[in-house]
């Protein structure tokens, strides 16, 4: 089965079919899925959403777009819900300099916060870093690097939608040990560089993700995404990496189970009941 690793069912986008569109994947092959936060107001949404499907887990955090909104209560509200066994990462974390919607400096404390807190629970981070290469590549060194708290864990986490450099994809896989995101934007048409990233990477360190209602993939770019249009994305990686489909499903969903530390772990699929 998929596992969609990032999206957004709490976004309004959703609002006049989400149980339809959730009830749906299932039967079109996608298994579990994680749901992602961004501002302080979706922290609340993502959890219950969680909480309402079994198949459904949350990650809580706030988007560099909403850094200044990570006060005392917040970090509070934080502390408190990642202890909740259906919060399996922290995020969506990290540096966004294309919005500017806070500045660096905000952005940055709020990212390293945010690791922080994710460090203390021992939990994979789920991170956005747009435009911002070189400053959160020094960051998740800093916290992740040899010699540091981060570099023993075993679930450090994923560069969401990656967008950076066959270089600096080796550097966050082989040297640090993240997982990259790949979504709808491998099957454009001028995604050449992360075609050349998908080809050079160990199929082991990649996981499927939608990013939804965000990043539809060809032929429906520009439409609302959902979980349902994975297996496009899964054929794309198919062919760059000249392996079957099916083996692209088996092992990103083996990936993002571990990443998330959900080996262990039993859950009903879609279409076999909500937890009430």
């Amino acid at each position: 089965m998929i596992f969609d690793t990032h999206a957004h069912y709490d976004d309004k986008a959703f609002d006049e079919d989400r149980e339809e569109i959730l009830a749906a994947l299932h039967p079109a092959g996608i298994g579990l899925a994680a749901d992602v936060a961004a501002s302080r107001d979706s922290l609340e949404r993502v959890l219950s959403l969680a909480h309402g499907h079994d198949f459904i887990y949350a990650v809580l955090g706030l988007h560099p777009d909403y850094a200044s909104e990570l006060d005392e209560e917040t970090i509070a509200c934080l502390e408190r819900d990642l202890a909740d066994p259906k919060v399996v990462a922290v995020g969506e974390i990290g540096l966004d300099y294309y919005w500017n919607k806070a500045s660096r400096e905000v952005q940055a404390a709020a990212f390293r916060t945010q690791i922080d807190l994710a460090l203390s629970r021992r939990m994979p981070i789920v991170i956005h870093s747009r435009e911002a290469a070189q400053d959160t590549l020094a960051i998740v060194r800093e916290k992740y690097g040899r010699g540091t708290a981060g570099a023993a864990l075993e679930q450090k986490g994923v560069m969401h939608c990656y967008s950076y450099s066959v270089e600096q994809a080796r550097i966050y896989t082989r040297e640090l040990g993240f997982y990259l995101g790949i979504g709808g934007v491998v099957t454009f048409k001028n995604a050449r560089k992360l075609k050349e990233v998908v080809a050079d990477t160990d199929l082991d360190f990649l996981v499927l993700e939608t990013d939804c209602p965000y990043l539809a993939p060809v032929p429906f770019r520009g439409k609302r995404n959902s979980s349902l249009l994975l297996p496009y994305v899964v054929r794309a990686i198919a062919e760059i990496k000249g392996v079957t489909p099916e083996e692209v499903e088996a092992r990103t969903e083996a990936n993002a189970r571990r990443m998330y530390g959900l080996d262990g772990r039993q859950s009903r699929v879609p279409g076999s009941g909500s937890k009430g």
